[in-house]
């Protein structure tokens, strides 16, 4: 099976990761997603980034009974922080009758030059990129053989902009699946200490 791997914090998931992952699957090779979450990027320091269980426990009610859509906890048991180098190993590893294609947003091309081991990434798998607003492809890697550049109709929201909102005391229906948001609203998740 040709699976696509959506890394993220996923917090938390909204309504614009699963319209993504909706297209990945609709018009490309890919099978299922795997909707993958990472408990610590090296990237990021997020003093507002929930338990990973949570975030997980928020992306199995996003996803519902969508046997298309995968919630992992791969990366909980790897060592952190979570490199995507690593986690494709264990992967192929652990899965070796799947072929993995990692789903990347533009903004992430611009920096993936800055990955660790990005060029064996490159090597043994193909990577999907989603354009986004306002990011401009890396010239050094739009064209590599590997990369697929896709356009995908976007929402303009982020997980920043539902924390923000929840913050603020506004609603953040539509932004999020409804379980979604009834979990985050009864469990005062984001609120501001």
């Amino acid at each position: 099976m040709t699976i696509g791997l959506f890394f993220g914090s996923f917090n938390p998931i909204h309504t614009g990761h699963l319209l993504i992952a909706n297209y990945f699957i609709q018009f490309t090779s890919v099978e299922q997603i795997w909707f993958v979450v990472s408990p610590q990027n090296p990237f990021k320091v997020n003093d507002t980034l929930l338990d990973e269980k949570i975030r997980l426990e928020l992306l199995h009610m996003a996803i519902g009974n969508d046997s298309r859509f995968v919630a992992s906890d791969f990366e909980f048991t790897l060592a952190r922080p979570s490199y995507t180098v690593n986690t494709l190993e264990a992967l192929v590893k652990k899965f070796p009758e799947h072929t993995f294609i990692p789903i990347i947003g533009g903004d992430n091309l611009q920096h993936f030059h800055l990955w660790k081991n990005y060029n064996s990434i490159l090597n043994t798998h193909e990577v999907y990129v989603y354009r986004r607003a306002g990011f401009h492809e890396n010239p050094l890697l739009a064209n590599h053989p590997k990369i697929k550049i896709f356009e995908v109709p976007l929402l303009n929201i982020s997980s920043t902009y539902v924390r923000e909102m929840v913050q603020a005391g506004k609603s953040i229906k539509y932004l999020v699946p409804e379980k979604v948001e009834e979990y985050i609203n009864e469990n005062g998740l984001y609120q501001k200490n």
